[in-house]
């Protein structure tokens, strides 16, 4: 066969491709522009360091895997999600906190996080741990918006909003304080309050929209019952004998049940906000299959923490003594709550296959 006797098939075929109308888009999306995240520690870069509180991470272990091993603020030992993404995206190393001295107002073009740790969805939640509300991010976004127009004026500025990518990463903390741990009294039930926290995330993507925000992304909860510090304080209610740190399933299902109505209010989102996108941002799967499948990832533990004795330090408790574990590329979680740079890397590789396709 003479393969010169099909080239003009290939190319008929291909100019047919070329014809064909995309069904999602019609022409492709514009580049992202910038990446900005609100919420908790989760997406945090230091912004508690320069704010009056004691959820602060800017100490020895955190920043042990950062580059020069910098306590950034950043809870981990190194890296976030948002890091990470704002790699992969080609805006810049590390996504800084709108806090640091540093950011200047032409960084602000390219993304910076807004997010408290300690916080929530739920103001109260913030207030109990004197951390920066939703509603004081948002205020801290529109004063970035005004230093930005300053700069590059209104229509770029616009621009630069309309195509940048916006994502919103909290709830875990609500779901500890109020629900499993009472600091904040108790809800008529667990899906009562699940509700309300989604009525302040439909809010809040309502407030991004109206700034003009096309790409959204929000968060779904973690397997809260696997989190180090929910495994401890599940196991002291077991009889001695039981004494074997697993999963606290019932918390799991509730993350679980969030995250469905999650699913199902990003849709409604989608459908009256035209012309957005509003996705879902799923940690619950690669979390949950780093625990139940370590070695395809080559973690050794994934219920303890690397910091101290890996069962409740976290912030002001983790330190340097009684020390650290010796190869944190083995571990899961960092300090008792927060995952490692490993597994942030892992969660944003797993978010950029989901979901930028879609975007």
């Amino acid at each position: 066969m003479n393969p010169n006797h099909d080239k003009p098939i290939l190319l008929a075929l291909f100019t047919l491709l070329l014809q064909l109308p995309n069904p999602i888009n019609a022409s492709p999306s514009p580049p992202i522009t910038a990446l900005y995240a609100f919420g908790d520690s989760t997406v945090d870069s230091g912004n508690n360091n320069y704010i009056p509180t004691l959820f602060r991470s800017n100490h020895p272990p955190y920043g042990r895997s950062f580059p020069a091993k910098l306590s950034t603020g950043r809870f981990s030992d190194g890296k976030l999600a948002t890091d990470f993404l704002a790699t992969s995206l080609g805006l810049k190393p590390t996504l800084p906190a709108y806090f640091d001295p540093s950011v200047k107002p032409l960084d602000l073009l390219t993304g910076v996080s807004f997010a408290s740790a300690g916080g929530g969805l739920d103001d109260r939640t913030a207030m109990l741990s004197l951390t920066l509300t939703m509603d004081k991010q948002w205020s801290y976004f529109e004063e970035a918006v005004r230093k930005m127009k300053s700069v590059v004026g209104e229509a770029e500025t616009n621009r630069v909003i309309k195509n940048a990518w916006f994502v919103i990463s909290a709830g875990t903390n609500d779901m500890i304080y109020n629900v499993y741990d009472h600091v904040l009294g108790s809800f008529i039930s667990v899906s009562d309050y699940q509700d309300y926290l989604l009525r302040n995330v439909e809010a809040f993507v309502q407030r991004l929209h109206d700034a003009g925000a096309r790409r959204i992304t929000v968060a779904g909860l973690p397997p809260i019952g696997c989190l180090p510090v929910q495994v401890t304080l599940g196991t002291v209610t077991l009889p001695r004998i039981f004494h074997k740190r697993i999963c606290t399933e019932n918390q799991n299902t509730d993350s679980q049940l969030y995250n469905q109505k999650l699913q199902k209010l990003n849709l409604r989102l989608s459908q009256r906000l035209r012309g957005s996108k509003i996705l879902y941002l799923d940690i619950y799967t690669p979390i949950m299959d780093m625990i139940k499948h370590p070695h395809k990832y080559g973690l050794e533990e994934t219920l303890k923490g690397c910091c101290g004795t890996g069962f409740l330090e976290a912030g002001p408790l983790c330190k340097p003594l009684p020390g650290t574990c010796e190869d944190v590329s083995k571990y899961l979680f960092f300090d008792s709550v927060h995952p490692t740079q490993k597994a942030y890397s892992i969660i944003a590789t797993y978010a950029l296959q989901k979901l930028l396709p879609l975007l």
